[in-house]
């Protein structure tokens, strides 16, 4: 690569971006979200403080797309800029992915729940790209992970079979929808049978329960709101029922209102990340995270939105699995910095928090890195450069491949960089 290329010197490698944002319906009004916050910032634009702020966008991704910044002014977008400079992705990515980030980037403001969705594997993805392309809009798998900013909470994979019969036993309004046939399937399929004798079971039950009638469930929703405040008078509700209760304000008369008594209820803590796989049940109920997928939009979904629901897809790609998901809480690179470590190739994060006048390293690695900074101020250096980058919270920069990144807090600096997963570049 030239020094000066379209007026960029490339041997500077960190360009600042300019990021995309989503108003999703279900997002946190400006005032209070994050996203609005920090897209704010990023673009030096106003929000509004009533309207739902739902996600900031920081990849390649044509839908929300990024642009490089040359003297304040948007040049072009980061993926125009990388297929121009492909060696900005070093050698091993460009390789394995062509010249294009194999990773998105978000920031996620949740104030109500989000569909009960999964995403398709790649040879899925494929299918359902060539037979619905206006639905499925590319062909490549959409794993992710979302770590925790505030107190967040989700909906994730399927319950044990154990507290599905339990659930069976003390919720009438499942066995009015699934019916008495398929409940008793399941309370006569003994706990000591394996998973692969159990899934079957399970996905006739769940796969009864989604496809409902639309009065159907309208009947059991509204009697299970009733039963659920008579018994509130005389004992405790459970954390779901209190969840089942606040969906079905969201969503009135919704399947997915039911349907959250089959799946796991998830609280993270603020810096705790859910790791989510292909074909694995899902939705974001409320709170704030970083996410990182695979770079792709496809979304199946089949309840709790007003969007499209392709309930047949979705009942038919699961897995299946059940029990509780994992939760990473990161692994200490030093102390100021922690990793996030998913099982898949595409992407890792890390979660710095840098108290005032520290500094940290991020050594360089052979693929690209975006880096968020979403508190504090202070100065950015690459490599043994001597010129450092002011940064301040909004700040969005991409990182090529092999630059070493430094940063000196001015005030406490909180910043989460994500980039390929580096067990890509252990096994080369």
């Amino acid at each position: 690569m030239g020094d000066l290329e379209n007026g960029i010197e490339l041997h500077d490698h960190l360009q600042k971006l300019h990021c995309s944002v989503k108003n999703y319906d279900w997002g946190l009004p400006g005032r209070v979200s994050q996203v609005a916050r920090l897209f704010s910032l990023n673009s030096g634009s106003e929000f509004d403080p009533e309207e739902p702020y739902a996600e900031l966008w920081m990849g390649t991704l044509d839908s929300g797309p990024s642009f490089v910044l040359s003297n304040g002014a948007k040049r072009a977008t980061l993926k125009a800029w990388i297929s121009e400079n492909p060696d900005v992705l070093g050698d091993k990515v460009l390789q394995k992915w062509g010249a294009d980030l194999p990773f998105l980037f978000k920031v996620l403001s949740v104030g109500k729940a989000l569909s009960i969705q999964a995403h398709p594997d790649k040879e899925l993805a494929r299918t359902l790209h060539k037979l619905l392309p206006d639905m499925y809009k590319d062909g490549n798998h959409k794993p992710e992970m979302a770590l925790a900013m505030t107190d967040f909470e989700a909906l994730c994979g399927f319950i044990t079979f154990k507290e599905l019969k339990a659930v069976l036993r003390t919720v009438p309004e499942v066995v009015e929808l699934v019916g008495v046939a398929n409940a008793n399937l399941v309370l006569q399929t003994s706990d000591w049978d394996g998973e692969e004798e159990v899934k079957p079971v399970l996905q006739a039950v769940f796969t009864h329960l989604m496809s409902a009638g639309k009065e159907m469930v309208t009947v059991a929703v509204n009697r299970l709101k009733s039963r659920l405040h008579k018994e509130i008078e005389v004992r405790p509700l459970t954390d779901k029922e209190q969840l089942v209760l606040r969906l079905e304000k969201q969503y009135p008369a919704d399947i997915g209102v039911i349907a959250a008594f089959f799946l796991n209820y998830v609280k993270l803590n603020p810096g705790e990340a859910l790791v989510l796989g292909a074909n694995e049940p899902h939705a974001y109920l409320s709170g704030e995270c970083v996410e990182c997928m695979a770079t792709s939009d496809n979304v199946v979904r089949a309840g709790l939105t007003p969007k499209h629901r392709d309930v047949q897809t979705l009942c038919s790609m699961l897995t299946y699995k059940q029990g509780f998901p994992e939760i990473l809480r990161g692994v200490r690179l030093n102390p100021y910095v922690s990793r996030y470590t998913p099982p898949f190739e595409e992407f890792e994060i890390d979660r710095c928090v840098l108290p005032q006048g520290e500094r940290v390293v991020f050594p360089a690695v052979p693929g690209p890195s975006i880096f968020l900074i979403t508190v504090g101020e202070g100065m950015m250096n690459t490599g043994s450069s001597p010129i450092g980058h002011a940064v301040t919270e909004g700040d969005v920069l991409f990182a090529a491949a092999n630059t070493e990144v430094s940063i000196t807090s001015a005030f406490e600096l909180h910043l989460y960089r994500t980039g390929v997963n580096s067990k890509v570049f252990q096994l080369s």
